[in-house]
């Protein structure tokens, strides 16, 4: 079946959207992770809703899953090259949305930005 877009950005946002994916991918940024350690880094992920995103950049091409046979297995995920060609999209995401959150609080709305750290995305 033909899959249409209106504009080019829903087709990123196919790949990259979510409240997960954004930050997976800043995480690899820093280099190759274990499931475990991708957990302890977000600890707001639940294991299934991690899997599940895992999974999911994997099958985009955003990702590798590389698998180790021993025991128990290891499983270390790292950003293809494709993966890191979004570098500068996700950086000007972030810097648009700390703007915005700036902005907001100079506002009076109450909203915080938990870690304003992106260098993942720039370490890609």
């Amino acid at each position: 079946m033909e899959k249409i877009y209106n504009l080019g950005v829903e087709a990123t946002l196919e790949v990259i959207g979510g409240k997960w994916k954004p930050i997976i991918l800043c995480q690899l940024g820093h280099g190759a992770l274990r499931t475990g350690e991708m957990r302890r880094r977000i600890p707001a992920i639940t294991q299934k809703m991690l899997t599940q995103q895992l999974r999911e950049l994997e099958g985009d091409g955003i990702i590798a899953r590389e698998v180790f046979n021993q025991v128990p297995p290891k499983v270390i995920y790292s950003l293809t090259k494709e993966g890191k060609s979004l570098r500068e999209v996700l950086i000007a995401m972030s810097v648009w949305g700390e703007d915005r959150i700036s902005k907001d609080q100079k506002n009076g709305k109450n909203v915080q930005i938990l870690s304003p750290d992106y260098t993942g995305f720039v370490e890609m």
